[in-house]
């Protein structure tokens, strides 16, 4: 599946809320009112941290993922991150029924990879300070025709 450049519109917006209909949970806006007085505006605090992941990064994930064909779900997804990307990936495609391979850095949190491998991702070690996680994504695309979920 190609990322499309074009900007979305209102019905795709729709097509992704649609999408994420009882799989993101709906989060709550909390309002802080110390925030609000230490920065003279109005806060609200959008808390991502209740979806399945523990991140807003299940919405993109999910929006990719779940549009991909049955050909293209079982060449399975590579991504490239260092944690709540990784995971989103990680869950979207144990859902799918999907391998996922996750290019992390050796340096990423202990607890990140090891949330992402419970999920049942691969997870292939780089060295972030001598190799290009772009790069190895793409040699993995290459050996197996999996799909990249870009983190953006």
């Amino acid at each position: 599946m190609a990322v499309t450049e074009r900007i979305p519109d209102f019905g795709d917006i729709q097509s992704a809320a649609d999408r994420l209909h009882g799989i993101a949970n709906r989060t709550p806006l909390l309002e802080s009112e110390r925030l609000n007085e230490r920065l003279g505006a109005r806060i609200l605090l959008k808390c991502e941290m209740f979806q399945p992941v523990g991140a807003f990064k299940i919405r993109g994930a999910w929006n990719l993922m779940s549009r991909l064909s049955k050909a293209e779900r079982a060449s399975g997804a590579v991504a490239f991150s260092s944690g709540n990307h990784a995971q989103a990936v990680a869950w979207a495609g144990r859902r799918l029924g999907m391998s996922i391979t996750i290019v992390m850095p050796k340096d990423a949190p202990r607890i990140k990879i090891a949330n992402t491998r419970a999920l049942g991702a691969e997870i292939r070690l780089y060295d972030r300070t001598r190799d290009d996680r772009e790069e190895i994504a793409r040699q993995i695309v290459g050996e197996s025709g999996a799909v990249i979920v870009p983190p953006f």
